[in-house]
């Protein structure tokens, strides 16, 4: 099996650490450092609202051409919501925080397969 590496770019060291442990027991291969991950499969990346994180998600597109998946604690729960903020930030999928294990492994799942 190819190793499938996903960038994080959390600023909560709590919730990186939670991906990085989720993330790894699952058999993902976790980067999150300032220097270029080698082609990651995924991009998560957490803002602050959706209205102010297109700049953040822009700036990862030109660098890191892997979908992404958004985390955001300002996200409503719902199936309708979410498709239509990830339609509109033109991302994969996008999470509201908090979430379960299942839920960010799905959605991984998800925005990885998504992208094939």
């Amino acid at each position: 099996m190819p190793v499938r590496t996903i960038l994080i770019r959390e600023e909560d060291p709590q919730i990186r650490e939670l991906l990085e442990r989720w993330l790894g027991e699952a058999g993902y291969t976790v980067t999150g450092g300032a220097s270029p991950a080698p082609a990651p499969c995924l991009v998560i990346v957490d803002i602050p609202s959706p209205r102010g994180g297109q700049q953040r998600i822009d700036a990862l597109r030109s660098v890191y051409a892997a979908p992404i998946l958004v985390l955001s604690g300002r996200f409503r729960r719902g199936l309708a919501g979410s498709v239509e903020t990830a339609r509109r930030l033109g991302v994969k999928k996008v999470l509201p925080k908090p979430f379960t294990r299942k839920e960010l492994l799905s959605a991984v799942d998800q925005a990885i397969e998504g992208a094939g």
